[in-house]
């Protein structure tokens, strides 16, 4: 419990307190993104996850609800429970359910992986690492419910609702982030529904050291928003930018709803989820975001890193046809839209756009310098099931033996420092208590040695390794 601001945390037999009473330091704006940060000499690697998740406790929620909407909020929640019990009833007998995906563990025993500032500190630490972006992962207050487990949920036409539930998930995370403000950095939701009112939140978030920036939603053809390539979101992309606030983008929040044709339309939606949130790379660099705010910072997070140098050779080919080609139809269709673009596809990226490599794969990681070192950011997916909780060390060890120090330092530590403006002086202390030595991620590790339960982890798979697998 938090005692005089100080909030202690029993890991490792040992209680280890952050001041909470002092975040200004540690929700100050980083001036400048762009800029280059030098890791403090020390012998760990400072180990900074770019993709990790939390929510409240389903009904914790409400507190941070105005009181008009605790009544709908009660009859949202017995509909929620509901759901549960019917998608557990459905796969009962199998083994696990998507319920399992999130918290990688019991739906009901592990689901405090989501909310326990306590366990999350003490498994991550354990885990080897010691800062956390925090993307969303618990449904926010009236969230629809899906009319059945293999289909997406309907798109809500109640609005007020459904922007007063995800203010309320970004209040509760401002409270969570304050119980170690050095080692979080929370991402806040806006709605595309309410511009002005997401231009305000985001203020609100900044002031609040909400330093993740914000989630940017997807709006796939079948969304009743606007796609994002409008010219209706500058407010929000210019508010970002004033605030100096990191524009999100995360995997499974852009897909179109696959309709109910179990078990084709859960294929097709693996085979595309990523895809899905990729194509908004383009739609922002060829309406001309990044040209208009040139410190404004983008990432792509979990939707893979292999697309990356093909994407922006074929983006860089058709911006070159749209502007410079006489011949061919792309001049005639695109030759407006690039007309104002003072930079390449490829150099936009390199300036302002990242990949967040979460459970980087080993067959990945040659392509590292064709993406650009600066341009990635690690994260361990923490508690999803696919993520590399608890067996981080080896995967490290499986990915970057190979790799140059200076580059497993900026994949690790310095890149997210500087797109989410974490405090490394601040973070060695913990860094040299539980992550691993920069000789240990650099000793190469048999793949024999990677534990079956490791496996379902994409850095771990056996058909995303380098060396031979028996």
């Amino acid at each position: 419990m938090a005692v005089g601001g100080l909030m202690s945390t029993e890991s490792n037999g040992k209680v280890l307190k952050a001041d909470t009473n002092a975040p200004a330091l540690h929700r100050q704006k980083t001036k400048d993104r762009n800029m280059t940060i030098d890791a403090p000499k020390t012998d760990h690697h400072i180990v900074i996850s770019a993709d990790s998740h939390c929510g409240a406790d389903l009904r914790d929620y409400k507190p941070y609800l105005e009181k008009k909407y605790h009544n709908d909020f009660e009859e949202w929640a017995d509909a929620s429970e509901e759901a549960a019990a019917k998608q557990e009833a459905l796969f009962s007998g199998a083994g696990r359910s998507p319920r399992n995906v999130g918290i990688d563990g019991d739906p009901e025993l592990d689901a405090d992986r989501n909310f326990s500032s306590e366990r999350r500190l003490q498994e991550q630490q354990e885990d080897g690492v010691v800062g956390f972006v925090l993307f969303p992962n618990t449904q926010p207050p009236f969230a629809p419910q899906a009319a059945t487990q293999f289909e997406a949920p309907p798109y809500s036409d109640n609005f007020e609702h459904r922007w007063a539930g995800l203010k309320a998930h970004n209040r509760w995370l401002k409270d969570f982030v304050d119980q170690s403000p050095t080692q979080r950095a929370g991402i806040a939701q806006i709605f595309l529904g309410d511009v002005q009112g997401s231009v305000e939140e985001i203020e609100w978030a900044a002031e609040n050291g909400l330093r993740g920036g914000i989630l940017v939603p997807g709006a796939p053809p079948d969304s009743p928003f606007e796609p994002l390539y409008s010219s209706s979101y500058e407010p929000i992309w210019a508010a970002a930018a004033a605030n100096n606030m990191t524009l999100n983008h995360h995997a499974g929040g852009a897909t179109p709803n696959f309709g109910n044709h179990f078990p084709s339309s859960l294929a097709v939606f693996m085979l595309e989820v990523s895809w899905w949130s990729q194509r908004a790379l383009w739609h922002l660099i060829f309406s001309g975001v990044f040209e208009r705010h040139p410190s404004l910072q983008w990432i792509n997070t979990e939707t893979g890193t292999a697309w990356v140098p093909d994407t922006l050779k074929k983006l860089d080919s058709f911006y070159h046809r749209m502007k410079y080609s006489k011949y061919g139809s792309e001049s005639i269709f695109g030759g407006m839209a690039v007309e104002h673009l003072s930079l390449t596809p490829s150099e936009y990226w390199k300036r302002q756009c990242h990949v967040g490599a979460s459970f980087l794969r080993p067959a990945e990681a040659p392509l590292c310098e064709s993406i650009g070192i600066d341009n990635i950011l690690w994260g361990s997916d923490y508690p999803h099931i696919e993520g590399s909780h608890p067996h981080t060390r080896e995967h490290l060890r499986l990915t970057f033996s190979d790799m140059p120090q200076d580059h497993i330092v900026k994949l690790l530590t310095t890149n997210v420092a500087r797109v989410y403006g974490f405090d490394l002086d601040a973070l060695k202390p913990l860094a040299e208590q539980f992550c691993p030595t920069k000789k240990e991620v650099s000793t190469y590790i048999p793949y024999s040695e990677i534990p079956e339960t490791a496996k379902g982890c994409p850095g771990m798979n056996p058909l995303n390794q380098i060396q031979e697998v028996a």
